[in-house]
This record gives C-alpha cells, sequence and structure tokens, in this order.
C-alpha cells in the first residue's frame, strides 16, 4: 500500500480519496475519486456535465503531462442557431458581479470524466469501477449543499437554478412553508446515482456514445441548444506536456495552451524573480506586494490585450513567456466563476493535481440523468470569439491551471485552485511564498493574497484581502518529503477560505 497525501474540496470527497487509498490506490485513483464525488455534491460548482484538467508527476520522474479533458464547442452536423437561440443573460452579484449566458444554447461538449479516465489508464492502479463507487454512494444516500455551494446558490437559486422543474426541485425545499429556499436537508437527486452506476460499468463512454449522452443531447437539441449527439461522440481529451517553469529549487509544470491559466501562473512566477526577497512574521513585505501587484497587471493585462484573441495562443504564450524571461522590464511598464480542485501526492514520487467546472450551470437538467449541464459557451470571458462563434471542435479557453512539482531533492507537489480569473494569481502567490519565500505549505496557503481585478484596460482594480473571503481562491496543496533515513514525509494543506478537507493515509495504518 502507498502512503497518499489529498487536499479536496469537501469531508465526502476527501473521504472518497481517503477510502480508495486505503484499498491500495496512488495519488491519481485517490484524486480522481475525490474529483468524482465533487460532481455529485458540489451543485453549482461542478458537476458530471464538467471539463477539466489532470496534470500528473509521473512516480519515475519522467516528464509531467497534463490530460486536457476540457470543453469543446458544439455544431457538428452543420447545426449553428440562429442569434443565440435557447439563451439568455443573467446578471449575478456573484464573484463581485458578472453576467452570465445560460439555457440549452450555452451547453458545451463536456470531457473532464473522459480525461480522468485517460489519466487512470495511463498512472492508476485501482479498477475503474472502484473510483467511482463512492461518488455513486453519495448520490444515492443523499448530500448536504456545501459552503460554496451554498454560497453561490444564495446569489442564483432562482435565477439560474429555478427555471427548470428538476433543478427547481432538486435545490429548493418541498416543506410546506419553506418552498423556494435553498435546500437545509439531504439532497437526493432523482437518477443520478443510476447515471454512475452507468459510468462505472461503461466508463466515460456511458457520457459520449451511451444512454447518457443520447438523453443529454436530445434534452439540449430539443430545447434549441447546439449540442448533439455527434459532438459528444467526437469528442477525445489531449495530453500534452505540461508548461515548465522554475522556482528556487523546484521544477514546475502546469497546465498548458490551449488553456490560458497555467500561461498566466508561470509568467507571473517569473516575473516575481524569486520575491517575495523579505518575509517578517510570516508576512510579505510592502515592497515585494508591490511588485507581485505589477506582475499581475502586467501578465493579466497582457491576457486581455493578446491572448483572449489570439489565432495561434500556443505562439503567443511562447511570446509572453520569451518577454517576461529577456524583457521583464518592458512589460512590467505596462499600466468561473465556478470550479473544484483536488490534489494528491504518494509516497512513490506521483502528483496529481486536477481541476474540474461546469461553468455558472446552464440551469438545467437532462431527464432521466440527475446531470446538471454546463454554461461554457455562456462563460464571456472563456469565449471571447461570442456565445456560438468557435468552428464545431474547437476548445475553449481556461482559467484552470492544476500543477505539479519536483524539487532537486526529490520532493513532490501538487496544488490548484478554483477562482475564475483569481486561479493563476492565487496558485502564483502560494507557489512564490512556499517554493521561494521560504514559507511553509499551510502557511503560504493562508497567507492574504491580492488580485488585480481587469474587465478592460481603463477598468481596473486592485484588490487586497483583509479578511479570508472565497472570492480570493481555495487552493488545496499536498506534499511529499523525505526525511531520515529515506522516509517519506506526507503534508496537505487546505484553504481556510472555503470548506476544505486534507487526510494523510499511511501504507502502516493510521492518519
Amino acid at each position: 500500500m502507498t502512503d497518499v497525501a489529498l487536499a479536496a474540496p469537501n469531508e465526502a470527497s476527501a473521504d472518497a480519496g481517503e477510502q480508495v487509498a486505503r484499498a491500495g490506490g496512488n495519488a491519481v485513483d485517490a484524486a480522481i475519486a475525490a474529483a468524482l464525488v465533487t460532481m455529485v455534491n458540489e451543485v453549482g460548482i461542478v458537476s458530471l456535465s464538467s471539463g477539466g484538467f489532470v496534470t500528473v508527476q509521473p512516480p519515475d520522474g519522467s516528464t509531467p503531462v497534463t490530460v486536457d479533458g476540457w470543453m469543446d464547442m458544439p455544431g457538428r452536423g452543420g447545426r449553428r442557431p440562429a442569434d443565440g437561440s435557447g439563451t439568455w443573460d443573467v446578471h449575478t452579484e456573484y464573484g463581485g458581479g458578472v453576467t452570465v449566458t445560460i439555457g440549452p444554447g450555452s451547453v458545451a461538449a463536456h470531457g473532464a470524466v473522459a480525461g480522468f479516465e485517460e489519466a487512470h489508464r495511463r498512472w492508476g492502479r485501482m479498477p475503474w469501477r472502484e473510483l467511482v463507487a463512492p461518488a455513486t454512494d453519495v448520490a444515492r444516500g443523499g448530500f448536504r449543499l456545501g459552503s460554496a455551494s451554498r454560497f453561490y446558490l444564495e446569489h442564483v437559486h432562482d435565477d439560474i437554478f429555478g427555471w427548470d422543474p428538476r433543478s427547481r426541485s432538486a435545490v429548493h425545499e418541498t416543506r410546506k412553508g419553506f418552498e423556494g429556499e435553498i435546500a437545509t436537508d439531504l439532497v437526493v437527486v432523482p437518477d443520478l446515482a443510476g447515471s454512475l452506476e452507468l459510468i462505472a460499468e461503461e466508463g466515460a463512454a456511458a457520457l459520449h456514445t451511451g444512454d447518457l449522452a443520447r438523453l443529454i443531447a436530445e434534452d439540449v437539441t430539443a430545447r434549441g441548444g447546439l449540442l448533439g449527439r455527434e459532438d459528444l461522440a467526437a469528442y477525445r481529451p489531449v495530453v500534452r506536456p505540461s508548461l515548465a517553469t522554475q522556482v528556487g529549487g523546484w521544477s514546475l509544470a502546469t497546465n498548458p495552451p490551449p488553456a490560458v491559466g497555467g500561461v498566466c501562473v508561470a509568467a507571473i512566477l517569473r516575473l516575481l524573480d524569486g520575491r517575495p526577497h523579505e518575509v517578517v512574521d510570516g508576512r510579505w513585505s510592502d515592497a515585494d506586494v508591490d511588485v507581485l501587484v505589477r506582475a499581475q497587471r502586467a501578465v493579466l493585462g497582457h491576457r486581455l490585450d493578446v491572448l483572449d484573441h489570439s489565432d495561434d495562443l500556443e505562439r503567443d504564450a511562447a511570446e509572453l513567456l520569451r518577454l517576461v524571461s529577456e524583457q521583464p522590464g518592458a512589460l512590467l511598464g505596462h499600466a468561473s466563476g465556478s470550479t473544484a480542485h483536488v490534489s494528491a501526492t504518494d509516497s512513490e514520487g506521483g502528483a496529481c493535481a486536477i481541476t474540474v467546472s461546469s461553468g455558472y450551470g446552464s440551469g438545467m437538467v437532462a431527464p432521466g440523468t440527475g446531470i446538471w449541464l454546463n454554461n461554457c459557451l455562456g462563460e464571456q470571458e472563456l469565449n471571447p470569439a461570442g456565445l456560438h462563434g468557435l468552428p464545431p471542435g474547437t476548445r475553449l479557453l481556461s482559467n484552470m491551471a492544476p500543477t505539479v512539482g519536483r524539487h532537486a531533492d526529490g520532493a513532490a507537489l501538487a496544488i490548484g485552485s478554483p477562482g475564475a480569473d483569481r486561479i493563476s494569481t492565487a496558485i502564483a502567490q502560494v507557489l512564490a511564498g512556499f517554493a521561494g519565500g521560504g514559507l511553509g505549505l499551510q502557511q503560504a496557503v493562508n497567507h492574504p493574497r491580492v488580485h488585480v481585478h481587469r474587465a478592460g484596460r481603463a477598468d481596473e482594480v486592485v484588490k487586497r484581502e483583509s479578511d479570508l473571503t472565497m472570492y480570493y481562491g481555495g487552493v488545496g496543496a499536498t506534499l511529499l518529503r523525505h526525511g531520515d533515513g529515506g522516509r517519506a514525509h506526507l503534508e496537505a494543506a487546505a484553504d481556510p477560505r472555503r470548506d476544505g478537507a486534507v487526510r494523510l493515509v499511511r501504507a502502516g495504518g493510521g492518519e
């Protein structure tokens, strides 16, 4: 049995990872099991209609890779709805205020479970069915909404999750006198456990060529959306070498293009140039924080101006990283929303970071499935070409940046965060504090954060955290170090900004 450290979004998902680790699973197995549970109980945050990324440091020390299971643009077969058919806009104050597009026309082709399956095929140890079993049990027995779900639903339970009858009945009270309020008792979503049983039996094919794919596609197209059976059947996860960068003695590997989150993490870290230089009483100096703000301003501004509109993201990302390495002074001169993350490392040296999202949610549950469908075409910051503006089969943009690392001394790290455009800034700050600033892992996660919010070149707000809030992300990180005699020492850190949970599972028993 392998020792495993796990950081997950909630206790039930951490329990799932622990269960799989105790049965003999490694970091990849435990992380997948935990992530599947979040797709059940993090309502409004993620679902089985999610996209995601899995970044893995193989235990043999070979080059880290990222499995891209992110969203595809639908529309194969010639379907092109006119003028945003099947969609409408909703404004919410969630996340500081955002307008999102929801409805059947906002649903993209999901791929997270297919990405999990590919990662499991390459590096997993336990049977696939055993990884899905904890999520099936949670769906069958019911669950209470966690704090992140409840916080989000307080803003959108009517506007987004109340227009579809199946969705409304699942997240709202049915007790007389409490109708219309967010559910406080156990939530049991009809058909969801059955869907997970199909996924356990058939694998990701159930969601792409099987009955679940048919039910989802038929519902979306019948209600005026674009996602059809051809889109789901044609979907394939893509495995790419991770994007590499260096901080101190750590070789870090993160999500490469066509995602933009990993590029932003790498660019911010390179512009920080080893900062924080001075940490007093566990806090960055004002001078280091000022450089952090300038680095965020430069990188996020470049993203807004260049990366979000690129016709060759790999080329333009490489140019950004060249600039921050060769001409940092020139660059510094420039003046989703809903995600869940799981990190795991094991005593064999493996590390796995998984980030998943279903956007803000389309608000609809496909009949016969219990699955809330995503709205990733309607996330305006991730789809700058417009609601249906990309060619079918094109990967959408993503802020996600699941990251792994290996130290020169053999230590291994997995880290990531939810938080829309705060993902890259949260991860970069924790990595800078831990890998370069001498902070302990939990200390670096807890440290107050800064975020430069940009809606445009003339619309910038520098937000400095005074009280810990989920606006600034929810970093989860795990660490393997080797102690005296080569004994593996594992750590896990959960972000106090969210209801994260950690587990340390030891081969000899105990925690």
